[in-house]
């Protein structure tokens, strides 16, 4: 299937490390902030605080001559970055909303959370998750597949073991299936070889696991059993690391979820550094029904925005960031909780990478490192912060 994605993200690239050391260049207000941020990085100092001098000193000068003085130029991209910052990520309600992210009407908003697997929703906006709904939005979280191939198989013994301990306890399963089904899975479990490939019984049973435990931290969240949907994308279910090629029937399956729920306010993953690449084909499949709603001329559509997060891979960078939202340190104990709910998922998770800190700790350290940024640039000490970038479909 060939996808015609008519989209924009609006993202300004820096091209380059450091642009502006080789010589004048065309600015943006993406260039700006990186460039400020890294005089601000480089002198010690917030952005209020730098100086003509520090300017000059740092290749910089160009910036006087086009915005006449340090201060000119600290205060465009201090209130710039001040207005990305909100604790209301779903609009704030009866407020002027001039200079905020999101919308102040309509409110409270339906919203849906697209979750390429069945945790990044926790791992990539748990806070604002939390935010949104303890302002009383309408919040679905939609798990894009299954991701039965990140179960360890010992999870799926730890469950038969649980299945076939209650069978004994309450006397049930007269036919003896549960039994027999016991017993073939460990069989079946005993012989795969290392790099063997599970069949569909495993990988129900993977699936199962990771239901389970996303409807756990769903609940802890608030969010009513009614709002969770697991799409189970078809292109996911090979089995195997390498996807399938995502087809009609996956934007389909999204299709009809949009024109269920109609949302005011959309969250994608953006994070595209996923290595396996799920999470590029999760967003095409969102991206290509948006695209299609569109081309129908779906009405809710001219009042939905879309935002775009990212999790445990990378974060956005500082000038692409459009909406941040605070995070407390209550808030942050929270997510870290509805990330542990996802136990199989933790130490012993097969696609953990590279990276040896589990996914709570990447998340917790990129939110902080953020708020940090935000903080070392003149804002509030902040216990940690999730950015957000917003996509507009042209």
């Amino acid at each position: 299937m060939r996808l015609n994605l008519t989209t924009q993200i609006d993202i300004q690239p820096v091209k380059g490390e450091n642009p502006w050391l080789d010589g004048p260049i065309e600015w943006n207000m993406g260039l700006l902030r990186s460039a400020l941020a890294w005089l601000s990085e480089r002198t010690g100092k917030s952005l209020l605080k730098l100086t003509d001098k520090d300017y000059r000193e740092n290749s910089l000068s160009q910036l006087l001559d086009i915005y006449g003085s340090a201060y000119d130029v600290n205060i465009r991209v201090f209130n710039d970055l001040q207005h990305t910052i909100t604790g209301w990520p779903g609009g704030k309600p009866n407020a002027d909303d001039t200079d905020r992210p999101e919308r102040a009407h309509p409110f409270p908003k339906r919203i849906i959370v697209f979750s390429p697997h069945p945790d990044d929703d926790v791992i990539s906006m748990g806070g604002t998750i939390g935010r949104l709904v303890k302002h009383g939005h309408d919040i679905h979280i939609a798990y894009q597949t299954s991701g039965n191939i990140a179960v360890n198989d010992e999870e799926v013994v730890r469950f038969m073991h649980f299945v076939n301990g209650f069978r004994k306890v309450f006397s049930v399963d007269k036919d003896d299936f549960i039994a027999r089904k016991y017993a073939d899975v460990k069989a079946f479990l005993k012989g795969k070889p290392a790099d063997g490939i599970d069949n569909r019984d495993i990988l129900n049973i993977k699936g199962l696991i990771r239901r389970v435990e996303a409807r756990t931290a769903c609940a802890y969240n608030g969010i009513p059993k009614s709002n969770i949907h697991f799409l189970d994308l078809p292109f996911y279910e090979s089995g195997r690391i390498e996807k399938l090629p995502m087809t009609a029937k996956d934007v389909k399956i999204v299709s009809d979820l949009l024109e269920e729920v109609r949302p005011h306010q959309i969250y994608v993953a953006g994070d595209l550094a996923d290595p396996h690449g799920t999470h590029r084909k999760c967003t095409d499949a969102v991206l290509a029904a948006i695209d299609e709603a569109k081309n129908a001329g779906a009405e809710w559509l001219a009042d939905c925005r879309i935002w775009m997060y990212r999790g445990a891979w990378a974060e956005w960078d500082i000038e692409n960031i459009q909406m941040a939202v605070p995070i407390s340190p209550d808030e942050l104990r929270m997510k870290r909780n509805a990330i542990l709910k996802h136990s199989s998922q933790m130490e012993f998770a097969p696609f953990l990478g590279n990276d040896s800190r589990l996914f709570w700790q990447r998340a917790e350290e990129r939110n902080r490192a953020t708020a940090e940024l935000y903080h070392r640039l003149g804002f509030a000490d902040y216990e940690a912060i999730e950015a957000f970038v917003e996509y507009k479909p042209l």
